[in-house]
């Protein structure tokens, strides 16, 4: 994979005394005193700001200067909960040809793709009595004695043109039956790349729904203290390999958001300590600084199509819903109220928009077309609920509610109804679907520090991602890639 380019950022002048108990003032600044600090550090010259905005994602204000540690290159993933229901599956090590000397065992990154999807529980090596990898060589019986559903051969060759050409079967245990055989061409850097790819292809014909291996995460980490303070903006795989700086610096940088195309992404970053919106393209580093109003710039969110992006901004008093043209520049106003609305969210068809507003009072969950108009409010449980989004095929809502003070990722229909908790944490955030709709991730805690997890839509194992020291947050997961 092509390293991505870095942008770094400037110098901050914030420090963190270091006498600060670490575990009581994250609890506190991030859901208490967070609104006004971020509403203080982003409107110096607006005396007349309001400092009761409901401003997404800004923890990292907080976090980036508790951080204690240097952080660590890769994500490291832990399989959390249990994988009752899951289906069993062998896939065995692949057999090299002659001349094929891969770097990547194959059949290991397939396997820890589908134990992570939650969907099936992959047979351990040690436990295979035998290691075939043609059909020829197969006795079904004796996976079907092993308990196996399915099982998953293949063989690695030298490519015609260079590189691997690697040869895949997956077949049905009890009826002997092709499921599944192809071939996948890869250089030797592309061979987990392919090697997600397969499991995609093994996932999609087993479940009826497209595998997101092959897809990408973005996210921010915060490493060192006080002066020394970094944050950086983040792409990598799903499974937390190939991880690349898009972003450095020693400003806060949050709300990462992919475009549909899966090439740029769009962030907010406080260089210059203002707030700004920025749209990087992620193959040749070069972006561009979209929105950069007085007052907060926000929350950015791509439409479906592409073509624009929608944000929170105060330019004109208090934060609203706007929508800006990439290709015009042509801005248009979405909401006028005078409550704070922010966090926007497109609907998959691009007809309307989620968004968060205290206008009832409590911070609630509502719904405006995307041209403007009267807003409707979508969530009636419960005092708080932000952050909304949008399942891929749009019937249902992720979003963080309250319960019992605590802030947790809850799962709900299209119109807010049937409300159903994801997570046990007390600081959950940032919640994002899988491009296939069957995960979502979310910022966390573990520990006193600030981890992604992963909670699969309908039960099983669930993933925690974290880095050795450092923290990581703000998640944002890629659209499908192919």
């Amino acid at each position: 994979m092509t390293p991505l380019p870095v942008t770094w950022g400037g110098r901050s002048g914030n420090a963190a005394p270091r006498t600060w108990s670490v575990p009581t003032l994250r609890r506190v600044l991030r859901r208490v005193l967070r609104p006004v600090l971020v509403a203080c550090y982003q409107q110096l010259q607006q005396p007349r700001w309001r400092a009761r905005a409901l401003v997404p994602g800004l923890g990292i204000l907080i976090w980036m200067l508790l951080a204690s540690a240097p952080a660590s290159a890769r994500l490291t993933i832990e399989i959390t909960g249990g994988v009752e229901g899951a289906q069993p599956i062998a896939v065995v090590p692949f057999g090299e040809v002659e001349g094929a000397r891969p770097e990547v065992a194959i059949a290991e990154v397939i396997a820890a793709d589908l134990a992570r999807s939650g969907r099936f529980r992959p047979m351990p090596r040690r436990t295979m009595l035998v290691t075939p990898n043609r059909q020829e060589d197969v006795d079904f019986r004796e996976w079907e004695l092993l308990g196996m559903n399915n099982l998953v051969i293949g063989q690695v060759a030298p490519g015609a043109g260079g590189g691997y050409s690697i040869r895949f079967t997956l077949f049905d245990v009890f009826s002997g039956k092709t499921l599944l055989t192809n071939s996948v061409q890869a250089s030797e850097r592309g061979l987990r790349n392919a090697a997600h790819r397969i499991a995609d292809a093994i996932y999609e014909n087993l479940t009826g729904e497209p595998g997101v291996f092959a897809t990408r995460i973005a996210y921010v980490a915060a490493s060192g203290r006080g002066s020394g303070a970094r944050v950086a903006l983040r792409v990598a795989d799903a499974d937390g390999h190939h991880p690349q700086t898009v972003v450095d610096s020693s400003e806060p940088l949050m709300s990462p958001a992919w475009a549909p195309d899966g090439q740029r992404l769009a962030y907010v970053s406080f260089e210059g300590r203002r707030s700004s919106i920025f749209v990087q393209d992620l193959a040749s580093g070069r972006r561009e600084r979209v929105a950069s109003y007085p007052g907060m710039n926000s929350a950015p969110s791509f439409s479906p199509d592409g073509r624009k992006l929608a944000m929170s901004l105060s330019k004109d008093g208090n934060p609203e819903i706007y929508v800006l043209d990439l290709g015009s520049r042509e801005l248009t106003r979405i909401t006028e109220h005078f409550a704070i609305d922010t966090e926007p969210s497109w609907a998959p068809d691009g007809s309307h928009l989620l968004f968060t507003s205290d206008r009832g009072g409590r911070p609630q969950i509502y719904r405006v077309a995307a041209t403007g108009g009267p807003a409707q409010r979508v969530t009636f449980t419960g005092d708080y609920n932000a952050a909304a989004s949008y399942s891929p095929n749009g019937r249902q809502i992720a979003m963080i509610t309250r319960v019992s003070g605590a802030f947790r990722v809850a799962l709900t229909d299209a119109n807010g109804g049937g409300q159903r908790l994801l997570s046990a944490g007390s600081l959950d955030e940032s919640p994002c679907f899988a491009p296939n709709g069957s995960m979502i991730i979310y910022a966390s805690q573990s520990h006193g520090r600030g981890v992604l997890a992963v909670a699969p839509i309908t039960g099983g194992a669930g993933q925690r991602l974290s880095q050795d020291t450092g923290e990581v947050r703000e998640p944002a997961w890629s659209p499908l890639l192919r």
